[in-house]
């Protein structure tokens, strides 16, 4: 009768001993090295049974073994250090060291491993212009929130700032700061006068930063009144404000 044996094939030193440990169930920071080692010499004696390449690596962890061995299993080496009151590290501390070390990088293998079959299984199209196939109806406008706003005017405010870096700064008498109450009434007017306005239009008028601000302010007051509506047809297009019909003080 034949027997079929299977002896597993190794990365490595660490992750031979590796499996040690894990198949005695033994806690790594108390490692049994004397079975341990007896385990890992057993198996390259076996590689060697089975004409399998050893290379040095594992002969030179066979050696570490055997000297921490060695060195935990001196004479009265414990009375020694307690009648000369010398803490000497445990032999081990190094190998452990490496061993978890080892053991991060493992499991991050395995991780890695894991992902690649998962992604391997996942297509992914490139995106396509669409712009095509989506029509806009320009009569038909879309109510904006705050925040739409918000967005508008910050990108009103970076554009004007682009427009003064590149015009001839001069001296200029400022006039009397404009308030937002009297800002109301201008833009009242306009829209009285005006069935749409563009949100842009609003500002060029706008001799500074300071009026930029007052006029925006003054425009959510006045949404906040509902005197006003302020409305688009498409995402980033233009944003037009008009009168709110259903109340009547504009």
């Amino acid at each position: 009768m034949s027997y079929n044996v299977k002896l597993e094939v190794f990365e490595g030193p660490f992750d031979l001993l590796f499996h040690l440990i894990e198949k005695a169930k033994v806690d790594i920071y108390n490692i049994p090295i004397a079975d341990i080692a007896e385990q890992y010499i057993q198996h390259i004696e076996n590689m060697k049974k089975f004409d399998l390449e050893i290379t040095s690596e594992f002969l030179v962890m066979a050696s570490t073994l055997i000297e921490i061995k060695s060195k935990m299993l001196l004479p009265n080496k414990q009375e020694q250090q307690l009648e000369m009151d010398i803490v000497e590290e445990d032999p081990r501390q190094d190998l452990v060291k490496r061993l978890i070390e080892y053991k991060k990088f493992k499991n991050a293998a395995i991780e890695f491993k894991k992902r690649e079959e998962i992604y391997t299984k996942i297509f992914y199209k490139d995106p396509e212009q669409l712009d095509q196939f989506v029509k806009y109806d320009k009569n038909e406008l879309v109510d904006l929130d705050i925040k739409d706003l918000l967005d508008a005017f910050n990108r009103l405010l970076k554009k004007r700032k682009r427009i003064n870096k590149n015009r001839i700064h001069i001296t200029e008498i400022k006039r009397d700061a404009i308030t937002i109450e009297d800002k109301i009434e201008q833009i009242k007017k306009i829209i009285s006068k005006n069935t749409l306005l563009d949100f842009d239009q609003l500002f060029i008028n706008s001799s500074d930063r300071s009026e930029v601000v007052v006029t925006f302010l003054a425009l959510l007051e006045l949404i906040k009144l509902k005197l006003i509506i302020v409305q688009q047809n498409k995402i980033f297009g233009n944003i037009i404000i008009k009168r709110n019909i259903a109340n009547n003080e504009v």
